[in-house]
This record gives C-alpha cells, sequence and structure tokens, in this order.
C-alpha cells in the first residue's frame, strides 16, 4: 500500500531538513516498507481551496519564514478538520499553534512575530535563548502520543530555531490541545490533538536525527499513520461505506 503525503513548505536545498527528506523516505520504504508517494507544495499553493486534498498525510516542513503563513495555516486546518495524519516540525509546529488558536481557541487576533513583527502579543514570539543550531533534552507525557511513538520519557533532539510559544498556552489546552513534551524548563516542545487519529507537533526537528540515513521515531509513525489512513480509504471505496 503507497501513501500519498503533502510535504508543504517552501523547498530549498539550503535547507537541510528539505535536503534530507528524500533519504528519509527512501529509507521508510527500504528498512521499514512503509512506502510514501511525496508531493511537494509551496505554501503558496497550499492556500488555494482542496491544495492539501486527497492526501493520506500533511507534513508542514522546517523553512519558516513561509512565503505564505496563510498556506500552512490552511494545510493544517484541513488535516485537522478532515482527520488526516499531521505532521508539524520547528516552522509546523508553530503554525499549528497559529491555526488552533485562531480557529479553535477563538483567539482571532493570535500572530506569530516572525510574519507580523509589529503584532503587540504575539501567540509565536522569539525564544529566550534562540535553539538555532542546538540539541536539548525532551520531557515526555506519559500515555501521550509522543511518548507512545519516541517510546521514552526523556529523549535529546535537534533544534534550528528561534522562535516558540509566548502566551495563551491555557486557552490552547482548554479547547483541547495537548502539550505533551516540555524542555527541562517547563516550555511547550510537542503538541498533539487528542481524539484525531494523528496530529502531532514538534517544535525540534526530527528531519536532523542522525546522519539522515534513519528515520526518527516521530516520521516513522507519521509514514505508518499515512499507511493505515490509504488503506482505509481503499477499503471505504471498495464497500462504498465513505460515501
Amino acid at each position: 500500500m503507497t501513501a500519498r503525503i503533502a510535504l508543504v513548505g517552501d523547498r530549498s536545498p539550503h535547507v537541510v531538513s528539505h535536503t534530507r527528506v528524500p533519504r528519509l523516505i527512501e529509507a521508510l520504504a527500504v528498512h521499514d516498507r512503509l512506502v510514501l508517494d511525496a508531493y511537494w507544495i509551496p505554501t503558496e499553493d497550499a492556500a488555494r481551496e482542496g491544495a492539501v486534498r486527497g492526501f493520506d498525510a500533511v507534513w508542514v516542513v522546517p523553512g519558516s519564514p513561509y512565503r505564505s503563513e496563510e498556506g500552512a495555516v490552511a494545510a493544517v486546518r484541513h488535516a485537522r478538520v478532515a482527520g488526516v495524519p499531521f505532521l508539524g516540525t520547528c516552522g509546523g509546529f508553530q503554525h499549528a499553534l497559529l491555526e488552533f488558536a485562531r480557529n479553535v481557541a477563538g483567539l482571532a487576533d493570535a500572530a506569530h512575530a516572525e510574519n507580523d513583527p509589529g503584532a503587540e502579543e504575539p501567540l509565536l514570539a522569539p525564544l529566550a535563548c534562540s535553539l538555532e543550531g542546538h540539541e536539548g533534552a525532551v520531557l515526555l507525557a506519559p500515555g501521550s502520543l509522543a511518548h507512545t511513538v519516541i517510546g521514552s520519557d526523556r529523549s535529546v533532539e535537534r533544534y534550528s530555531c528561534r522562535y516558540g510559544l509566548a502566551r495563551d498556552e491555557d486557552a490552547l489546552t482548554a479547547h483541547g490541545l495537548r502539550f505533551s513534551g516540555r524542555d527541562e524548563a517547563g516550555e511547550p516542545r510537542v503538541a498533539e490533538l487528542p481524539g484525531h487519529p494523528f496530529f502531532l507537533a514538534t517544535l525540534f526537528q526530527p528531519e536532523l536525527s542522525g546522519d539522515g540515513s534513519r528515520p526518527h521515531p516521530v516520521i516513522r509513525a507519521l509514514a505508518r499513520a499515512a499507511v493505515d489512513h490509504a488503506a482505509r480509504t481503499r477499503t471505504d471505496q471498495l464497500t462504498g461505506s465513505g460515501a
């Protein structure tokens, strides 16, 4: 079973995570027998109606500032509403929070300081200490999707990031978002959506794990969720139960 995955981001040979994605997809097929048919969708294209419809998974990849904040947010919203497996890493994490804040938590003025430097109280703001090029420990909540996927209470992860959640954490969690991974100072580093088939966002970049030849557990879990989604979709089409 082959699953179609939308890689939403502005592809560049200068973004290390982008250069690693093709190798990781190949490794998933070779080592895990998880076959992904990947399509890169620029954020400007993702803003169009139906741009990511029909895919078995959506991955909003790093590389912000994106050319279109609207496109990145629209891709997240589709995956959340349609129940399509979703992964957001680094900038994808940030825009997943932005989408949820605006469309679920009622924070219509939620802004990202990287995209809107004039915002008075942005939801996403520069971190007190930049994580660009750093490694750090992430503590995972027992029983969470992130904990199940990574298989440990603690993981050391790599970052290339300068922005994080600055406010309204309680408003987001009150509406169902769960921060299931935090750094040792208690700052949010992983978010997920209980009740969704697979919705995971990480401020760290699992693409940068190791030498890029073996997929990080988070990426492997997304691939498995995508293949499962493809199988269910095909079954529904054959039986007519999806009509």
